[in-house]
């Protein structure tokens, strides 16, 4: 049943739920009632790799290429420990998207007072075009490296997504799904490639993933390490992933409930742990590559293009490079659309076609997105790649306690109320979170 036809108020909520999230999709995909589990496993795949395109978006390409370049592996186990806060925080994504039928924007819409949504729905909207800058920018360079088109038309032809869209959309989300999940596969093709050719030291590798100090000591070091975070683990992901999960039409009973979440649950995990293998990727080809010979300070997507194939030999690696930024770029603009239109209709609750929906919300991203990229040019779309993803970083928190509150409250949740480890352990991780923004914004403000 719609949201729009629940009762007009739930225990824990100030206010009952609006409109169903995603609505024109809405519970559109059917999950079998009988039948082997692994064919109703199977109806849930798609929501996790969808979230897992923002976990290899140009900008985590800028700041894994600039923090393998200048630490070589060392900031690996940044990626290991990112990609473990994004296990932890989309199961919670869906936890209450499937308790509550409620996406993590309409959750903050109807739990708290309105000046406190309309901040956080501002804070919403600023990570969506920080977002957007950095995918708009890599889908620009893609093309330019490509076929030679010039940065600002590049940047115009991006727009077209929501249009693109629209059309899958009007076929049914599962073939949104599976442009996503195409493009994942050739940008995995495209990488192992790279890899094997890069001929990495793979003992050093195996160091990178273990801890040290010297990432939270070093300012610059934590400053491409709280690139990283924010390219990894992304505010826009987290409204992304609760609205993207009811397009599954799971049942409201209990059972069928917890089933949808085990299932949801493992899709979100295994694509993030595919997310992880592409990430380290880019940050063990900037290791072998350009650290390995001298080249410490590569940050810009056009320069590592350039720099692969004298490096590498093959006139192949720049192609096959430009080629995975491309559809790194497609995915990541179709995934921010999605997100932008969620953020807008929960925490607004606006009445409009969904098609003006869609036109509008992309607009407020896409206009200054493309206002910025066209302003900076080719110069300086490395320095703003990566202030982008630090940019993202700092915003997380305003996500990510809202999520942790809401999935820990009994009255909210029922008996989907994720159980006091998983809360605690919610917890560390966005104090951690928290604690690594302060630790930027006072070196910043020190000259550290």
């Amino acid at each position: 049943m719609p949201s729009s036809e629940k009762a007009a108020t739930e225990p824990g909520w100030r206010q009952a739920r609006g409109e169903a999230s995603l609505s024109d999709v809405h519970r559109s995909i059917p999950v079998k009632s009988s039948g082997p589990s692994w064919r109703r496993a199977a109806a849930f795949v798609g929501p996790g790799y969808l979230v897992a395109v923002g976990y290899m978006d140009p900008g985590n390409w800028a700041t894994s290429l600039a923090g393998g370049s200048k630490f070589g592996y060392t900031l690996l186990v940044v990626a290991l420990v990112s990609n473990i806060m994004a296990i932890v925080l989309q199961g919670l994504c869906a936890r209450l998207a499937i308790a509550s039928g409620r996406d993590l924007a309409q959750a903050c819409r109807d739990a708290f007072p309105k000046p406190v949504a309309f901040v956080l729905w501002f804070l919403a909207e600023i990570a969506i075009i920080a977002t957007d800058i950095a995918e708009v920018i890599g889908t620009a360079i893609g093309l330019n490296l490509i076929f030679g088109i010039p940065l600002e038309i590049g940047v115009i032809i991006t727009a077209l997504d929501v249009f693109l869209i629209l059309y899958l959309q009007r076929l049914g989300f599962r073939w949104v799904e599976a442009l996503i999940i195409t493009l994942l596969g050739v940008i995995a093709v495209c990488f192992a490639i790279q890899i094997a050719l890069a001929d990495p030291d793979w003992g050093a590798v195996i160091k990178g993933f273990a801890p040290t100090t010297q990432i939270v000591t070093n300012p610059e070091m934590l400053y491409l390490a709280l690139g990283i975070l924010g390219a990894t683990v992304m505010p826009h992901n987290l409204y992304l992933h609760s609205g993207i999960v009811q397009t599954r039409a799971y049942g409201d009973t209990l059972p069928e409930k917890r089933e949808a979440l085990k299932f949801a649950t493992i899709d979100s995990t295994v694509a993030l742990m595919f997310a992880l293998l592409v990430n380290a990727s880019i940050l063990i080809l900037a290791a072998a590559t350009f650290n390995k010979a001298g080249q410490t300070n590569v940050a810009e997507l056009g320069e590592a293009h350039k720099l692969l194939a004298p490096l590498l030999g093959l006139a192949i690696a720049p192609t096959l490079f430009g080629i995975a930024l491309l559809c790194c770029g497609i995915n990541s603009t179709v995934t921010a659309t999605l997100a932008g239109q969620i953020v807008m209709e929960g925490f607004l609750n606006i009445q409009l076609p969904p098609w003006l929906r869609r036109l509008i919300t992309r607009a407020i991203a896409i206009v200054p997105a493309a206002v910025v990229t066209i302003w900076y040019g080719d110069a300086g779309t490395a320095k703003l790649l990566i202030l982008t993803q630090v940019v993202l970083s700092l915003q997380l928190s305003f996500a990510v306690f809202p999520l942790i509150m809401f999935t820990a409250d009994k009255k909210k949740m029922g008996d989907l109320v994720a159980p006091k480890w998983l809360i605690a352990f919610a917890l560390m991780i966005g104090i951690v979170i928290a604690v690594l923004n302060v630790k930027l914004l006072v070196d910043f403000a020190t000259g550290g």
